[in-house]
């Protein structure tokens, strides 16, 4: 029985097999206010190679009422099982398939996800369909290669919306029957359909006109800054187009902000669906806009690249989102008029020690991984699929040039415009237009897991005179259970010289203080230093160009450490608060001294990111990684000077909000709290902070998981917001609460019961785990290892997936959880993605306790 997987295997003898040339997909959703099911019907026209061969077509459904092939009717009692409907006894060349089933709508993410505005009661859907979910909705050939255009026609309620790939029909009697689509992947398709609200535009320029729009629910519509939507967009399509050399490929250009959605963002093809917390309630922060700004090109990127040409199979999916991560983060550096020039520093900051942390776990794997089958992509979503990824492709473009760089992929694109390809396809373009052999490139780089070390190796003369300079990397050994081995890299990197201007008091670079070279090897030498003064700090891996560790020399490090807020240049401090942060991880510095060096250094940082970054940083130092012994006087320290940077931020700055949520997150004395609630009741004022919805929801929320605040206070918050945002807001608090009962029906609501839809369950999940209550949450630990397999084998992936991962006993740092996880590993007999789960979840307890025994260690120096 296959389940609902799809292994490589099957897909490669399946397109070798097919060609798939329409479909015609006829959906009635006028039933959706209500729920239940919706009947599908789907016509497939489609080619064979081999007459009398069998194949088949995926579907997940309710109920097969009817399949037809070729004119003859086959039984679905027969030939529908699990997720698949076997297709015996096709012709040679053109056969015809039609399907008739019942669908259900979701409340899980995937598939067609139905939700209900509590604002208005209407119901809002929408689909999703990455990596397998197309054939939730439709009888689908569910795999990357087995392109087709797609004719939709829907049946909905009156006075609601439909919106898909093409352009929008005028409906006839509530039908509303699109064109055919260009020839695309199914997991691109898409459908959103409700009485959303909607605000339209259109990009023009040098004679090209592309319809724009925005969507959002009603109840956000008051929040909706589509301008500022539109203006981010606007400058991605100049951009794109430029580098690209060529013209949007799709009739229009919608984007949906949707509910209750799992990912920031998806590229369904002209019809992006973006989660609607992108629709800003309250006041946030310009990190918060840039975030945003970045998905939204990042999701217009990917209409080129992973829609416009598409991967084979899944395991080129690294390349589909590096190149849109990369290609969206250097559109806010370079396009004219972007508020984000400096969008490398945020890159570095956040993007950057998510690949770190992820290489460093035991299911690091290489960059191009091995994806046998669905099961391996839908955990793969990673910080190596994303983030190593695209740190990747932004050295190769200072490998190979930038402009050679585009001018490999403008012929990329020309070449295999709607079809599928895989890396060697543009690594060849690459080639061709840069004159590098990229094979060893790729095999060092793609083919390989784990992650190097640089160190700067000075010797200078009693003058203070460089004498010698190298670079030497290091190949440490890749975590217990990974595969592979380490290897030594090519790493193109820049060498930065700083000293201190005593006029400015900053930090700077000399204008002939960067010198840009290859490293490989072990060891480098850098003679281009030799016979120059040794500035302040040597900074490895200025710009960030290449991905690597990089340590300080100790001089360098002392200097940092009292000067680290004076670098004048944001993207110079964020590397070195970065190597700050991945030493703590790695129990090279005690959490007291990050803590120190945080507490000296982010009065002075200017960049908003950067500091809400090291915000949470601190926060999982002292839960995670600072000696128990001593965890009590540090978020003492902590929580103390959140309170005085708050009281001192400029009145109404990003800052100052930015220290109201981190002193929310941690208050924890009497007084502490007395201010929380006293800016709650509005019986207290900070001049210039508004405790608006969103920040009266995170003093809530602390409130109710210290137990000042009960059902009472939590359900009148509630009545304030009445909304779907309310509604998770207040799920978390009610399971925060320090008792036994409260996490109990947290616990039954996620575990016992499959009714929460996602959005609400990782609401729970948020709440239940509290890291200053871990007593009470210990009887859970066992409790987690008798009921996760059975969980996962019963959820939909993105369900269980939360489940795994978020109740996992990670506050629990212990040996003996590490003895339990092993003894689950050893029994329990998951399967892979499953296995690799709770794998890297017991690898963050094994670090914690390193960090841990390295902070107790500091105290006693």
């Amino acid at each position: 029985m296959p389940g609902t997987n799809l292994t490589r295997e099957e897909a490669q003898q399946r397109a070798k097999l097919l060609t798939v040339d329409s479909y015609e997909i006829d959906l009635d959703l006028s039933g959706a206010q209500e729920g239940g099911t919706y009947r599908s019907v789907t016509t497939v026209r489609f080619d064979v190679a081999e007459d009398g061969a069998a194949s088949f077509v995926d579907l997940i459904a309710p109920a097969v009422h009817e399949v037809t092939l070729n004119g003859d009717t086959l039984d679905p009692a027969e030939v529908f099982e699990d997720s698949r409907i076997a297709l015996p006894g096709l012709l040679q060349g053109r056969n015809i398939l039609r399907v008739v089933a019942d669908c259900a709508y979701t409340n899980t993410g995937e598939g067609l996800h139905r939700f209900v505005d509590p604002v208005d009661d209407q119901a809002y859907l929408y689909t999703q369909f990455e990596v397998p979910d197309a054939r939730r909705v439709f009888a689908s050939f569910e795999q990357p290669d087995l392109k087709a255009t797609f004719q939709f026609t829907v049946k909905a309620p009156e006075g609601w919306t439909v919106v898909s790939n093409s352009p929008t029909p005028e409906p006839q009697d509530n039908v509303w029957v699109f064109e055919p689509t260009p020839r695309i992947s199914s997991y691109i398709t898409a459908l959103i359909v409700g009485p959303y609200h909607s605000v339209h535009s259109v990009y023009e320029k040098d004679g090209q006109s592309v319809p724009l729009g925005i969507y959002c629910r009603p109840s956000l519509a008051e929040f909706l800054d589509a301008e500022a939507i539109f203006e981010v967009t606007r400058q991605g399509f100049d951009w794109f187009q430029e580098k690209f050399d060529y013209a949007y490929p799709f009739a229009k250009y919608d984007q949906l902000f949707v509910p209750e959605f799992n990912a920031g963002a998806m590229e369904n093809a002209g019809a992006v669906t973006i989660r609607d917390q992108y629709v800003f309630r309250s006041k946030v922060t310009d990190a918060a806009y840039e975030v945003r700004a970045e998905t939204i090109l990042h999701e217009l990127a990917h209409m080129w690249f992973g829609d416009l040409v598409t991967m084979e199979w899944w395991n080129d999916l690294w390349l589909n989102e590096s190149f849109a991560t990369y290609t969206s983060i250097a559109c806010q550096a370079h396009a004219p008029g972007s508020r984000w020039p400096h969008s490398w520093t945020t890159f570095a900051n956040s993007m950057k020690t998510w690949a770190y942390r992820q290489d460093q776990l035991p299911s690091t794997h290489p960059i191009m991984a091995e994806i046998n089958d669905l099961d391996d992509v839908l955990v793969n979503f990673d910080g190596i699929t994303y983030a190593k990824g695209a740190s990747v492709l932004k050295q190769l473009v200072a490998y190979v040039g930038m402009d050679e760089f585009f001018r490999g992929v403008q012929a990329y694109f020309k070449r295999h415009a709607f079809g599928n390809t895989r890396l060697s396809d543009l690594l060849g373009a690459l080639e061709e237009t840069s004159g590098r052999d990229l094979k060893t490139w790729s095999k060092k780089w793609l083919e390989t897991a784990g992650i190097n070390v640089l160190r700067p190796r000075i010797e200078t003369d009693a003058e203070g005179v460089i004498t010698s300079f190298a670079v030497r990397q290091e190949a440490p050994a890749l975590p217990a259970g990974a595969k592979g081995e380490p290897v030594l890299r090519p790493h193109r990197i820049a060498i930065g010289l700083y000293d201190l201007d005593e006029a400015s008091g900053k930090l700077v670079r000399a204008a002939d203080g960067r010198i840009e070279l290859d490293v490989d090897g072990e060891l480098t030498a850098v003679p281009q230093l030799t016979g120059r003064r040794r500035p302040a700090v040597v900074l490895l891996n200025d710009d960030d160009l290449s991905y690597a560790k990089v340590r300080l020399d100790e001089q360098s490090l002392a200097f940092v450490t009292e000067h680290l807020g004076d670098f004048e240049s944001s993207l110079p401090r964020a590397l070195c608060w970065a190597s700050a942060w991945d030493m703590t991880r790695d129990g090279e510095l005690a959490t007291r001294d990050y803590l120190s060096l945080v507490l000296s250094g982010i009065g002075k940082e200017s960049d908003i990111g950067v500091v809400q970054s090291l915000h949470r940083q601190v926060k999982l130092a002292l839960d995670l990684y600072a000696d128990p012994a001593a965890r009590d006087a540090l978020l003492t320290r902590w929580t103390d000077a959140t309170l005085a940077h708050l009281r001192s931020a400029e009145a109404g700055s990003d800052h100052q909000l930015a220290w109201a949520r981190a002193f929310a997150a941690t208050a924890r004395t009497p007084e502490q709290l007395d201010l929380l609630n006293a800016l709650l009741e509005g019986s207290e004022t900070i001049e210039g902070l508004a405790v608006d919805t969103e920040l009266r929801w995170a003093f809530v929320q602390r409130l109710a998981a210290v137990g000042r605040f009960d059902e009472a206070e939590i359900e009148a918050e509630y009545e304030r917001d009445r909304t779907a945002a309310g509604e998770r807001h207040a799920a978390t608090a009610r399971a925060a609460r320090p008792t036994e009962e409260a996490k109990a029906e947290a616990w039954a609501s996620v575990v016992d019961s499959d009714k929460l839809p996602n959005a609400v369950q990782e609401a729970v999940i948020g709440g239940f785990v509290q890291t200053d209550q871990r007593e009470l949450l210990a009887q859970y630990t066992d409790r987690y290892f008798e009921v996760v397999k059975g969980v996962w084998d019963a959820r939909s992936h993105e369900i269980a997936q939360q489940i795994a991962v978020g109740l996992y006993p990670a506050v629990q740092v212990s040996q003996d959880t590490l003895r339990k996880t092993d003894e689950w590993l050893a029994s329990a007999q998951p399967n892979a993605a499953l296995r690799r789960l709770v794998s890297e979840a017991r690898a963050g307890v094994e670090r914690s306790l390193k960090a841990q025994a390295a902070d107790a260690a500091a105290q006693s120096l």
